[in-house]
C-alpha cells in the first residue's frame, strides 16, 4: 500500500470516529444549514408619541419562549376602534392606528418578541371577533366588568374615570362635583357622563342647594363648545377626553379629574386562551417593572391612568 492511500485511509477512520463521538465534523466544503430567520419587530410610526420608548423595547426572552405558537407564525392580531383619542386614533395618514392603546399593545408585541396587525372595527363587532377566534385580543378603553367577564377574560392595564372641562383659568373655581350645585353643564345624551350629572343634580337638590342644569348634546365637541361659548361653566366627559382637549391650546380648556369614578379598563381574550392571557399580562407586568410602561403613558399625557400591577379580571 503506498503512502497516499494509507493517508487518506486514516484521514477517513478520524473523520469516522470525530462523528461517532458528537464532535463537530471537519469542514468537507458544504456550506451549513441557515439557521431561522429571526423575527423582525414593527417600529412604531412616527406619529405615536410613544414612539421613541416603544421602539427601544427589546424582547424578554423567557416570555418571547412560552408564546403561544401562533404569534410566532401570525403574528398578534388585535382589534380596536380607532375614534376615540387620546386613547385610539388615525395618524394623518387615515391608515395607521395610534393613541395609548395602539402604543401599549406595539410595546406588549415588542416584550413578547412577535409582530402585530390592529385592525379597526366598530365596538359591538370587537367580543364577537375575539370569540371566533379572528382576533387575539381587544384593546378599546373597553371597561372590565361583571357582564362582560361572562364573555371574556381581561388584563387590566389603566384605571380611568370622569372628567370635568372648564374654561381656562377657571373662572367658576369648579374643583369638583361639590362645585356644581347651581350651575350649567354640558354632556353627551344617554351616556356615562349624563347620568353622572343627573346624579350630582340630585345630590345637590337634596343637601338644598341650587341643582343643576344639564345641557344634552349628540357629540364631545357639541357639548364642549358649550364650555368657550360661556352657555355651561363645565362640560362632563371621560378624564382621558378632558386630557387630550386640554393639551389644545386654540381649545382654552383645562381638565379637571373626578375622583372615585375610576374603574379598570381591559385587554379582552378567549378565557380559555390560558397561553395568550399568562402571555399579556407577563409582558405587561414586564413593562410596568422596567418603567417603560408608565414612560408611554407620560407621552401621552396619562400618566394618571397607570396601574401598579396587571391584574386578571380584577374589574367589578
Amino acid at each position: 500500500m503506498n503512502t497516499r492511500i494509507r493517508t487518506l485511509l486514516a484521514a477517513g477512520a478520524l473523520l469516522a470516529v470525530a462523528t461517532a463521538c458528537g464532535a463537530e465534523p471537519l469542514d468537507s466544503g458544504a456550506e451549513a444549514e441557515p439557521s431561522a430567520a429571526p423575527v423582525v419587530l414593527d417600529q412604531a410610526p412616527a406619529e405615536d408619541k410613544a414612539a421613541a420608548v416603544i421602539n427601544a423595547i427589546t424582547p424578554d426572552k423567557a416570555l418571547a419562549a412560552k408564546v403561544p405558537a401562533r404569534l410566532r407564525t401570525d403574528g398578534l392580531k388585535v382589534v380596536s376602534s380607532l375614534g376615540y383619542p387620546p386613547m385610539e386614533l388615525y395618524a394623518s395618514d387615515g391608515k395607521t392606528a395610534i393613541g395609548l392603546d395602539p402604543s401599549l399593545t406595539r410595546a406588549i408585541a415588542r416584550k413578547l418578541g412577535v409582530k402585530v396587525t390592529i385592525t379597526d372595527e366598530e365596538f359591538n363587532s370587537q367580543i364577537p371577533g375575539v370569540l371566533t377566534g379572528r382576533y387575539d385580543f381587544v384593546i378599546s378603553s373597553m371597561t372590565d366588568n361583571a357582564e362582560r367577564q361572562g364573555k371574556l377574560s381581561f388584563v387590566d392595564y389603566v384605571r380611568a374615570g370622569a372628567g370635568l372641562l372648564v374654561k381656562k383659568g377657571n373662572p367658576a373655581g369648579i374643583s369638583g362635583p361639590d362645585d356644581l350645585c347651581g350651575k350649567t353643564v354640558s354632556v353627551v345624551d344617554n351616556g356615562s357622563s349624563l347620568a353622572l350629572a343627573e346624579q350630582y343634580d340630585a345630590d345637590c337638590e337634596k343637601a338644598g342647594e341650587g341643582g343643576v342644569t344639564i345641557l344634552k348634546f349628540p357629540g364631545d365637541q357639541e357639548a364642549l363648545l358649550q364650555v368657550g361659548g360661556g352657555r355651561a361653566q363645565a362640560n362632563i366627559t371621560d378624564y382621558v377626553v378632558t386630557t387630550y382637549k386640554a393639551a389644545d391650546p386654540k381649545l382654552g380648556v383645562e381638565a379637571i379629574a373626578i375622583e372615585g369614578t375610576e374603574s379598570l379598563w381591559g385587554i379582552g381574550m378567549k378565557p380559555d386562551d390560558k397561553e395568550l392571557i399568562d402571555s399579556v399580562k407577563g409582558a405587561l407586568d414586564s413593562l410596568i417593572r422596567s418603567g417603560e410602561y408608565g414612560k408611554v403613558l407620560k407621552a401621552w399625557n396619562l400618566e394618571k391612568l397607570a396601574v401598579e400591577s396587571a391584574t386578571v379580571n380584577g374589574g367589578k
